[in-house]
């Protein structure tokens, strides 16, 4: 008697649930916020893969710094380039503070077997997360995009993942 009073209550609050999603406007998330060296960063979801914890890598000798090796993400070995020593204002890490990192692949689409290293996941934002938009700093890199405001003044910069993974710098991991 108890479980079908559960059961009830449940379908009861799922069925207020779609009923509630049905009536109110839909908020699209067009990017993956993310921290990288103690910025904030807008990934497009559409250039973005998946996400994957910190995972050891293997390093390939004679490469910049911000080549931090090849991983094995789902049977698919990926170049791992950490984004904030790739933007120049980021440090090398403890084995410990990378446990801390996790990893963004590249959409399979862009066909990059490459990943980001990032410091935090800050989750999805839509264009109604933000108060004001304003474009790239002048003489930014090439797939910087628009600079978006929150309400709190914090200001997440977008980054262009299909533009990065096309510039000289990305392509040449050679120290």
């Amino acid at each position: 008697m108890a479980n079908r009073e559960a059961l009830r209550d449940l379908q009861s609050r799922l069925a207020g649930r779609l009923q509630a999603a049905r009536s109110e406007s839909v908020t699209v998330a067009a990017w993956l916020a993310v921290q990288a060296g103690g910025r904030d960063y807008l990934l497009p979801l559409s250039q973005a893969g998946e996400i994957f914890p910190w995972t050891g890598v293997q390093p390939v000798p004679y490469t910049q710094n911000w080549f931090l090796g090849i991983a094995n993400l789902r049977g698919t070995l990926a170049g791992v380039v950490d984004l904030a020593l790739l933007l120049n204002h980021g440090r090398s890490r403890s084995e410990q503070e990378l446990s801390e990192t996790s990893l963004l692949a590249f959409n399979s689409a862009l066909e990059v077997n490459a990943a980001l290293l990032v410091d935090q996941l800050q989750g999805l934002r839509g264009a109604d997360a933000f108060v004001q938009s304003e474009p790239a700093p002048a003489r930014s890199p090439s797939f910087f995009g628009s600079v978006h405001i929150d309400s709190t003044g914090r200001r997440w910069q977008e980054l262009q993942l299909q533009r990065l993974s096309q510039t000289a710098k990305f392509l040449s991991i050679r120290a």
